[in-house]
């Protein structure tokens, strides 16, 4: 069953308010949109042959997850998603978000558990079953969260961007 947008808001904002305290709320969006993007194209893409997005192995989602918990989840999310990254010429755009930044994210067990709050939220979310053509699950979620912070900081939405959100959409 596709996953709703209402659904799929409250999953973002839920991770941003798991990021506040250490970062700049306009730099939620690289860590929120590397992951939703991880988890869309694991979800959708994982073990077909001929996909649109190669999941390479150690480079999925589910591959993240066996992570949580582990006091060194940061440094190997960023190995996972350079793994993804590698296979699919996205080395520069869904690779910037550093996940294990002690300034942004806090240090030993802050982060550990940080990290594995974040992904348990995308973990509890289905993007399988969501279609590419009409529906822009993507493009909605960088909308939403564009929308959210510049209300929020009384800026346009225009002046909150990313090389992920520059490349990908």
């Amino acid at each position: 069953m596709a996953v709703k947008k209402s659904e799929l808001h409250r999953s973002l904002w839920s991770s941003c308010n798991e990021l506040r305290g250490r970062m700049d709320a306009s730099q939620y969006k690289d860590y929120v949109l590397t992951l939703l993007f991880l988890k869309y194209v694991s979800d959708k893409y994982a073990g077909k042959a001929n996909a649109l997005v190669k999941i390479p192995e150690n480079g999925s989602f589910d591959d993240i997850v066996k992570l949580r918990g582990d006091k060194d989840t940061g440094e190997k999310m960023n190995k996972v998603l350079c793994e993804l990254a590698g296979a699919n010429d996205l080395v520069g755009v869904i690779d910037i978000a550093d996940f294990d930044s002690h300034d942004k994210l806090g240090s030993g067990r802050e982060k550990q558990n940080r990290l594995s709050n974040l992904v348990g939220i995308f973990a509890g979310i289905d993007l399988s079953a969501n279609r590419a053509e009409g529906d822009d699950l993507l493009g909605d979620a960088y909308e939403y969260l564009m929308r959210h912070f510049a209300t929020e900081s009384g800026k346009s939405k225009g002046q909150f961007s990313s090389p992920l959100s520059q490349e990908v959409w």
